[in-house]
């Protein structure tokens, strides 16, 4: 395989292993009814005047299923945090005791876990989207590579493998969304 195509290749295996790591971590923002402390990986905090990821002003755990601990490392900072935690779009109602604030993950209802399955299988067609976009801007370039003096043959063979490749990655979108699933419908 000439080196050109090799690039373009290995680029778009890059692409796609990208897209797999981008649903991976939108996939573990989503509460499946079991206290996750990467739920709270979007909430910024007022620190100081400064937008501050949350788990940079605190200490962020899971004592049990159901429970996420929240423990400030400056004890000024726990009305801030609790505010954040408020306005976030995380829909769980903290509680303050003055040291460490609590976040109680309530079971999840029918409804709830409906709209989350449509949430999962919404990222996972913007996972095979973006899959599909980096097969097609391969074999575009694969397409110019051939207008430049690349042979037929070896465009085909090129096309082919970026389908493999474009499959096998399909195939570890629909394992990672089936595996999220089945986490929301557990009970």
């Amino acid at each position: 395989m000439n080196e050109e195509v090799q690039l373009v290749f290995e680029m778009t295996k890059e692409r796609m292993g990208n897209s797999l790591e981008h649903l991976d971590n939108e996939l573990v923002r989503i509460r499946a009814g079991k206290a996750n402390v990467h739920i709270l990986d979007g909430v910024m905090v007022d620190y100081y005047g400064t937008e501050t990821p949350l788990n940079q002003v605190s200490n962020i755990s899971t004592p049990d299923a159901k429970t996420i601990l929240v423990q400030p490392w400056e004890k000024t900072m726990i009305d801030p945090i609790e505010k954040a935690l408020m306005n976030s779009n995380v829909g769980i109602t903290p509680s303050n005791n003055g040291d460490a604030i609590r976040l109680s993950i309530p079971p999840l209802t029918e409804e709830r876990r409906k709209d989350l399955f449509k949430q999962v299988k919404n990222e996972g067609e913007h996972a095979r989207v973006s899959l599909r976009n980096s097969r097609r801007d391969a074999n575009d370039e694969y397409k110019q590579m051939q207008k430049d003096g690349l042979s037929e043959d070896e465009t085909k063979t090129a096309e082919d493998q970026i389908q493999k490749l474009t499959d096998e990655f399909t195939e570890k979108v629909e394992k990672i969304v089936e595996a999220k699933e089945s986490e929301i419908m557990t009970i």
